[in-house]
């Protein structure tokens, strides 16, 4: 694969998104460089695989560093044409039980690392007119009790997508994606013995279902790819719907 010489970075790339991301760019001929933080690479559709621990790339230097080398030796020469930050950590508490330690922890995946990889490789994307693009989430616009960490950390995701876009102009384009409930496996997982509540969340949308993985990842391809050269600073929303709808009683 990667006919046409051009590579991208997926992080979180062993979940359902990620894997739909590596199967999605890949088909398309791109040169795909996973990255997650224990999994091996027959867990994900790529064409190289590098163990990355987020939380401690944003603590330790030196790890950043020896991360850095092991993506140019992968790259080995070809373009790194988009940055997709899909890693996030998504823990749950209400505000009285809020640990500082787990805050902490999401603005560090959700938000630090997607920082420091866009300035880590950014000479990369600039000499390949290449692009980053956030995975977002609807909790950024819209959100529910005990998800104050997570919400918080993928709004200052958004914001960091419009100070990047801004800041580097013309030189590296950065779009975040907006998905609402997407279909993985974790999100099944939570509806065990409960699974009348599973097409309640369906109905929640207005398209009547949840996302795809695969979904998530054609906007990627498409934000990544040159067919968009016009939009940076996007923060495209894909989710049903549901972010155009009032729940209040009828």
């Amino acid at each position: 694969m990667g006919g046409h010489g051009l590579a991208v970075l997926v992080t979180g790339a062993a979940g359902d998104i990620g894997r739909a991301l590596c199967a999605i760019f890949r088909g398309d001929g791109y040169f795909v460089i996973a990255t997650d933080r224990d999994r091996q690479a027959d867990d994900c559709r790529c064409d190289a695989f590098i163990t990355a621990d987020l939380a401690r790339l944003v603590q330790d230097d030196g790890y950043r560093e020896n991360f850095a080398a092991d993506v140019h030796a992968a790259l080995s020469g070809r373009s790194l044409k988009g940055l997709v930050n899909n890693a996030a950590v998504q823990i749950l508490s209400g505000f009285d039980d809020l640990a500082l330690g787990d805050f902490r922890q999401s603005l560090d995946i959700n938000v630090t690392a997607p920082m420091l990889l866009a300035q880590l490789f950014l000479g990369e994307l600039e000499k390949a007119r290449g692009s980053v693009v956030n995975i977002g989430s609807i909790h950024a616009r819209l959100t529910k009790p005990a998800f104050i960490s997570y919400a918080v950390s993928k709004t200052a995701l958004e914001g960091l997508t419009r100070s990047l876009a801004v800041d580097l102009g013309a030189r590296v384009r950065v779009n975040a994606i907006r998905p609402a409930a997407v279909e993985t496996g974790m999100l099944l997982a939570g509806f065990r013995g409960e699974r009348d509540m599973y097409p309640a969340l369906e109905a929640c949308h207005p398209v009547n279902r949840l996302a795809g993985p695969e979904e998530i990842a054609r906007a990627a391809l498409f934000l990544v790819s040159d067919e968009c050269r016009f939009m940076t600073g996007t923060v495209m929303s894909v989710d049903g719907g549901i972010g155009a709808r009032l729940h209040d009683p009828e």
